[in-house]
């Protein structure tokens, strides 16, 4: 450690993890794996009244901000990083008490997280439900002849949370008829028509499209024009 510059005070006590073997100046214990320096001098954790603290890596930031809040006594250790030329933190010395409470509030507020996003969750599926039911009432006003079942099923499948698909767009979430109408579109094409056969025997997409775009159309005419049975 002597072979480096002492790192700039970062407000708490400072522990190192050595690069090299050292031995504490007092007790001669070591090699060290934890050392405190004191007039330039290493010394091991008991030897700087430390021993009774113990280690918290880095990397939660809440169980290390709540553990030192909750300690009388802690200190930052850190480590010399060569290819970087800096010390680096490596994680707090903390009483194993504040430790202790610390995990309880974290655990307390993980509890807290997962109660949170189960209702989350509820309301979504509450709003996933009100809003594919509004889909349906749409399709079935723009297309009355639609049949029975039918317009939940492209509902469903349209308004798909994550889907990507019409229903979730701006568009799709207004009931825009250009939307609602492009979902039942889709679904008469993969249902009414050879689109997916044509598709699988290696036909383009669009040439696919343009084959089928008739029979899509005339399915249509007759869903909007038809009162359901």
């Amino acid at each position: 450690m002597a072979s480096t510059p002492t790192p700039p005070p970062l407000g708490a006590l400072l522990v190192f993890q050595p690069l090299k073997r050292r031995h504490c100046a007092d007790c001669r214990g070591g090699p060290l794996s934890l050392l405190v320096l004191e007039e330039g001098a290493p010394r091991c954790l008991d030897c700087a009244d430390l021993g009774h603290l113990v280690f918290l890596p880095r990397g939660d930031a809440a169980l290390t901000r709540r553990s030192r809040e909750a300690s009388a006594l802690w200190a930052v250790v850190v480590r010399f990083n060569r290819r970087r030329g800096r010390y680096e933190r490596q994680g707090v010395l903390v009483e194993e008490a504040a430790l202790a409470l610390a995990e309880e509030r974290c655990l307390a507020d993980a509890e807290a997280r997962r109660r949170r996003r189960v209702r989350d969750a509820r309301r979504r599926a509450a709003e996933d439900v009100r809003f594919t039911e509004a889909f349906a009432r749409e399709i079935r006003r723009l297309f009355p002849g639609c049949p029975a079942g039918r317009a939940e099923t492209v509902a469903a499948h349209a308004a798909m949370r994550g889907s990507g698909r019409v229903g979730r767009s701006a568009a799709g979430r207004a009931l825009s008829p250009d939307a609602v109408a492009a979902a039942v579109r889709a679904s008469i094409r993969h249902t009414e028509t050879p689109y997916d056969q044509l598709l699988m025997n290696g036909v383009p997409r669009s040439e696919a499209r343009r084959r089928i775009a008739e029979s899509v159309e005339t399915v249509l005419r007759e869903w909007r024009l038809r009162e359901a049975a």
